[in-house]
Formats: structure tokens, C-alpha cells, sequence
């Protein structure tokens, strides 16, 4: 449990990210066009909720660290390999566990890598960058680390939806084919990492942005800023470097992160100045157990759609609800209901759940 005073404005907008997050996973049949992803180029809204997570836990990462005043120390490395590798497993666990209720139990063809296994080696690269190395220097490695990976993409044939994209041949290479996502592209192989490391790293900025004034007025004022610059660049990086999920793209990575930082300071403004919190509820449920609450909504959309429930609830819906994209929608709203109603109890006895 967490026992420390908790930046509320930060917690809405993880709410609201893993409320997204849960609610375009659970679409089913014809969905919205808002509600999927965008196939190659471009960017809908649903495309936004892993990129604003990367982005919060990049300032949760700055926040928990502080209070180490960023030292190296025994205890701290032991924290960070054990919230990753904790992290990392659960992914391969969630993977394992859809194979292996339809009968593959077997881990010839577990893919490796997905959400959660991002999640956990952008925590871990960006935790000990951020204690190993100077924190003036969190600009030039984020610009490095995207203009790097630009260059990759061009020469590498990056923007190819095919197998000459270079990130397949380092994903088939590494992780072996077997191993990777079903789409040409896996959408969190091993090379689009390396740009998320650099999203997370904008994220621990952007906190350091924040805890440098006392005065909530200039924590926005910086929000603000920061996020209208980002989407600008973004803006224009796009007519070289187009918007693309699928690669995390430079040009995604700055507008995603411009649109999160903008978000965050709306919300700091809402919630933190003007005193309207009354609203908040619903996202501070899922914004206190954010991954407990997420790992719960896969291993139950898992476990529904194996012993029919998922099937029952849609069609259920659909006789109430002619129209297939509505159904679809319900459906997704439902899960996202029984979530609420999971962590709910553990939102009013303030139980945390962290690892």
C-alpha cells in the first residue's frame, strides 16, 4: 500500500488511460473507427493509450525515484529488476495463458514480447539511465535516441508493412519467427523499443519540468508548453517520418507525448486549481491499481471468451441493440464496467496494489 500523499491529477489520467486501454481491447466484431487502431500510417484515438501510459509511467518513474534522490544503490537495482522481471513474466504469462486455454499449452510458439514486456523494459532502461546519467543530459539522449532511430527507419526500409522492414528481420533474428506477433510487423517488437525508451525518458522530463516550481499555476504553465512544442514537432516530423503506431515512429512519439503532456496540465488546472474532483471517481479507481486492474482485464477476457461468456454477453446485448457497432461497443463498456466493480473496494479502503 501506498501511504504517501498522491498527485490526483496523475492518477485521473492513468484512470483514464487503462479505462481506454481496456475498452479498445474489448471490442468485438464491427467496432467504431475511433475504437481501432489505425492499420499503418496515421493515428486514431485509440492509438493513444499505450502511448499517454508509456508517458505517466515515465513521471511515476521520475516521483518513485526521487525519493532515492537518484542514488545507485543495492536497493534500489533490486527494486528495479524485480519490478521487471515481474512485469515481463506476467506479459509472458497473460500470452501463455490465451494459448493455452484453446489447448497450445505448448511455448514453441509463446510470443515474447507485448504490452506488458514494453512496459517492463521501458521502466528498467529509463530507471538506470536516469540514475546513471547527469539529468542535463535527458534532452540530447532523447534527441539521440529519436534522431538514431530515424535514421534506422530510412535506411532499413522501416515504413515497409513487409518482411524487408528492418524490424522483423531483428525480431525474427532475435526472437525467431515463431515468437512474434501474428500482423507483418509485431507492434511491440524489439526495435520499436528503442523509440518508447525515449517516450518514457520525455515523460521523466517532463516530471522533472514539474517538481523544479512549487507553484501548481507553473506546473500547468510547463505542462502546457512542453506538450504544445512536442505536438508542433510532431506535427511537422510527420511530412518525413509519417505517424505510425505499429514502428512508434518519431513523429508518434512526439505527438502522442505532446497530447499527454497537454492532457496532464488540463487536469492539473481542472482538478488541482480549480477544485473540481467530483467527477473524478470513476478514473481514480482505475488509475490507483492500474496494472492490477489491466492484468485482470486480459485474464478475463481470456477466460470469457473460452468457457462462452464473452459470447453470451455480446449476443445478449446485440438482441437489445440491433445495430452491430453499438453491440460492439456495449460490450467493450461492459468489460470495462466489471473492472470498475472489481476495483472499486480496493479504491475506498485505499489499497494499493504495487510490485
Amino acid at each position: 500500500m501506498a501511504k504517501q500523499q498522491r498527485l490526483i491529477s496523475l492518477d485521473v489520467l492513468r484512470g483514464i488511460t487503462v479505462a481506454g486501454m481496456i475498452l479498445v481491447n474489448a471490442g468485438q466484431g464491427d467496432t467504431f473507427a475511433p475504437l481501432k487502431h489505425s492499420h499503418w500510417n496515421g493515428m486514431t484515438p485509440c492509438d493513444l493509450v499505450f502511448p499517454f501510459f508509456l508517458f505517466i509511467m515515465g513521471i511515476s518513474t521520475y516521483l518513485s525515484l526521487r525519493k532515492f534522490n537518484f542514488q545507485l544503490s543495492a536497493q534500489v537495482v533490486r527494486k528495479i529488476i524485480k519490478r521487471t522481471v515481474i512485469i515481463f513474466a506476467i506479459g509472458l504469462a497473460i500470452n501463455w495463458l490465451g494459448s493455452a486455454v484453446w489447448g497450445d499449452a505448448s511455448l514453441s510458439h509463446l510470443r515474447l514480447m507485448a504490452v506488458l514486456q514494453r512496459i517492463a523494459l521501458c521502466y528498467c532502461v529509463v530507471s538506470f539511465l536516469a540514475l546513471l546519467m547527469k539529468h542535463r543530459f535527458l534532452v540530447p539522449a532523447i534527441i539521440g535516441i529519436l534522431a538514431a532511430y530515424a535514421v534506422i527507419l530510412l535506411v532499413g526500409n522501416g515504413y515497409a508493412e513487409d518482411a524487408s522492414n528492418i524490424a522483423v528481420s531483428i525480431d525474427r533474428a532475435i526472437l525467431g519467427e515463431n515468437h512474434l506477433y501474428h500482423t507483418a510487423v509485431d507492434p511491440e517488437g524489439l526495435l520499436g523499443t528503442l523509440p518508447a525508451i525515449a517516450h518514457t525518458l520525455i515523460g521523466f522530463f517532463c516530471a522533472k519540468l514539474m517538481m523544479e516550481t512549487k507553484e501548481t499555476a507553473d506546473k500547468v504553465l510547463r505542462f502546457m508548453i512542453a506538450g504544445a512544442t512536442m505536438i508542433f514537432a510532431g506535427y511537422l516530423l510527420q511530412y518525413g517520418l509519417p505517424l505510425n503506431k505499429s514502428i512508434w515512429s518519431p513523429s508518434f512519439v512526439l505527438m502522442t507525448c505532446g497530447l499527454a503532456a497537454s492532457l496532464q496540465g488540463l487536469l492539473m488546472f481542472v482538478i488541482d486549481i480549480k477544485g473540481k474532483k467530483r467527477w473524478t471517481t470513476p478514473f481514480l479507481v482505475f488509475g490507483v491499481n492500474p496494472l492490477f486492474l489491466y492484468v485482470f482485464s486480459e485474464v478475463m477476457a481470456i477466460l470469457f471468451g473460452r468457457f462462452g461468456i464473452s459470447e453470451a454477453l455480446y449476443n445478449g446485448i446485440h438482441a437489445v441493440v440491433p445495430n452491430t457497432y453499438w453491440t460492439s461497443l456495449f460490450f467493450a463498456l461492459a468489460h470495462v464496467l466489471i473492472c470498475g466493480l472489481v476495483g472499486y473496494p480496493l479504491f475506498k479502503k485505499k489499497i494499493y496494489i504495487k510490485i
